[in-house]
């Protein structure tokens, strides 16, 4: 699975294994839709988003900053409801970007667009809310909202449909639910350093980031 260092959207995608590439691209040995769930979900964005740093508009993913701190659910590269909600999303997007011959950046674009109307970017919103869905459940966090909405990072709107096109508009959670999912993540982040430092101690040595 890779990821552009820099981009607009962070897209996950699976690329074949027996290539050369370049170092624009951050390749992770990771195989399964319930790896590609865990990242490619809304609770990852945000922290990488947060931890990461940025070029313009966009993000750079910085994987010590991002990957390496990130807590992770338990069992997040096998987890079964992480599997299905990652194979029925990226099966989707894939079969879409043929049928459009479009890739990552153009139907991303077109996500997040307020004025896109098509059915099957409609649907792939939704299926991107099953695979938030998903990943919160396996935190335990289900009283979190996973709905979402048209909304700016930053800018101002005024309504005019050519601003409308030029503003950093993203789908995605309101700001009072990103805010507690980052704060979840930072105290669970915590525990999971206290409980390391803690194992050290005694002479026993837990993964940060448990597979």
């Amino acid at each position: 699975m890779a990821i552009s260092r820099v981009g607009q959207h962070g897209a996950f995608a699976f690329l074949p294994g027996d290539m050369v590439y370049s170092d624009s691209l951050i390749v992770f040995p990771l195989e399964t839709h319930a790896a590609f769930c865990a990242l490619q979900s809304r609770p990852h964005e945000i922290w990488a988003r947060f931890f990461g740093s940025t070029l313009g508009d966009g993000l750079r993913y910085t994987p010590t900053d991002v990957f390496e701190t990130f807590p992770f659910p338990r069992n997040w590269t096998t987890d079964p409801a992480l599997e299905d909600a990652g194979r029925a999303y990226y099966d989707f997007r894939s079969d879409l970007m043929i049928r459009n011959n479009e890739g990552l950046t153009k139907t991303y674009n077109r996500f997040h667009d307020p004025d896109e109307r098509d059915p099957d970017i409609a649907r792939l919103r939704e299926l991107h809310t099953e695979m938030d869905r998903a990943a919160l459940a396996t935190y335990g966090w289900g009283d979190l909202s996973v709905a979402c909405e048209f909304l700016l990072d930053h800018g101002v709107d005024n309504g005019a449909s050519s601003v409308r096109r030029r503003q950093p508009y993203r789908y995605r959670w309101p700001d009072p639910v990103r805010n507690e999912v980052l704060a979840r993540l930072v105290e669970l982040n915590g525990q999971r350093a206290a409980e390391e430092a803690s194992r050290r101690t005694t002479g026993h040595h837990v993964p940060r980031v448990a597979n």
